[in-house]
C-alpha cells in the first residue's frame, strides 16, 4: 500500500505539506550550492565547486547553442541553470530515503491544529469496512517535489507563460499569424498543439519521477515477505536507484532543452518575419 500525503485544509485550499517542505529543501540545496561555488571565485586556483558550476554554465550554454543563436539565448542562461539544477536536485531527493509517520487515530493526526485529511478519510473508511479493528495510516513527508503533478505542471506553466509572453510582446504579428498557418481552418489544431505542449512538458517529468518512486515503495514492501523478499528488495533497490539517477538526470535535461526549443521557436519566427 502506498503512503498518503500530509494534506491539510488552509484558507479553503488543500495544502500538501510534503510538497511545501520538499520545495523549501530543494531551493535551499540549490541556493547553497550556487552560493558556495561562487563565494570565493578564483582564476588561478578555482575550487571543485567552482569548477562544477563552470561546467554547468558551459553545459547550459551548449543546450542554448543547440537550439538558437547564443546572442539571442544568452538572456535565458540563468533560467536554464536554475531549471536544470532545481529539477535535478528535486528528482534526486526521493531516492536515498523516506520519512514516514503512522497514525491510528484522528486526534493525533493534526498539524498546526489542522486535521490531516487523508488520515481522517482512510481511518473512517477502515472503520466502516472492518468495525472494531485497529487501523494504521502511513503519511509520507519526504519525496521528490517533481513527483507531484502540481509542481511539474507548475514549472511547465511558468515556461508556457514565458514563451507566449515573448511571442506576444516581441513577435506580435508573427505570433498571432502562426495560429492560422498554413490555412485558417488549422486554427483549432494549432491551439490544441499549444496546450498539448504544456501538458506533455509537465506530465513527462511528473510521470517518470512518480513512477520511479512508486516502484521504490513496492520494492521496500517486499521486505515483509521474509528473507527471500528482503534479498530481492535490496538487489532491486540497488539496480532501480542507479537507473533512477539516470532517469532523473535525463528528465532534467529534457525539460530544460524543451524550454529552449519553445523559446527558440518564438524568437526564430520573429527573425524570419523580418
Amino acid at each position: 500500500m502506498l503512503h498518503e500525503s500530509p494534506i491539510i485544509q488552509l484558507g479553503g485550499f488543500n495544502i500538501d505539506l510534503s510538497v511545501i517542505i520538499m520545495l523549501i529543501v530543494t531551493c535551499t540545496i540549490v541556493f547553497g550550492l550556487a552560493f558556495a561555488a561562487t563565494r570565493n571565485l578564483s582564476v588561478d586556483n578555482p575550487s571543485k565547486l567552482q569548477n562544477f558550476m563552470e561546467w554547468v554554465v558551459e553545459f547550459v550554454q551548449g543546450l542554448i547553442t543547440s537550439t538558437m543563436d547564443l546572442k539571442k539565448g544568452k538572456p535565458f542562461l540563468s533560467l536554464g541553470m536554475t531549471l536544470i539544477m532545481f529539477i535535478f536536485v528535486g528528482n534526486m531527493l526521493g531516492l536515498p530515503f523516506g520519512i514516514v509517520t503512522e497514525f491510528d487515530n484522528v486526534q493525533s493526526a493534526q498539524v498546526f491544529g489542522h486535521e490531516i485529511i487523508p488520515v481522517k478519510e482512510a481511518l473512517e473508511q477502515a472503520q466502516a469496512s472492518h468495525p472494531g479493528e485497529a487501523a494504521h495510516v502511513g503519511i509520507s513527508w519526504w519525496k521528490s517535489p517533481t513527483a507531484d503533478a502540481g509542481v511539474s505542471i507548475g514549472l511547465a506553466l511558468m515556461i508556457f507563460v514565458l514563451v507566449h509572453f515573448l511571442g506576444i510582446f516581441r513577435n506580435t504579428k508573427a505570433y498571432f499569424k502562426h495560429y492560422v498557418q498554413p490555412f485558417p481552418f488549422f486554427l483549432p489544431i494549432n491551439l490544441i498543439e499549444q496546450f498539448s505542449k504544456l501538458l506533455t512538458h509537465g506530465m513527462r517529468l511528473f510521470g517518470n519521477i512518480f513512477a520511479g518512486e512508486v516502484l521504490i515503495s513496492v520494492l521496500l514492501k517486499m521486505t515483509a515477505l521474509g528473507v527471500g523478499g528482503m534479498v530481492a528488495s535490496v538487489l532491486g533497490l540497488v539496480v532501480w536507484q542507479g537507473f533512477s539517477i539516470f532517469v532523473g538526470s535525463i528528465q532534467a535535461f529534457v525539460f530544460t532543452i524543451l524550454t529552449f526549443v519553445y523559446i527558440s521557436q518564438s524568437i526564430d519566427t520573429h527573425e524570419e518575419e523580418h
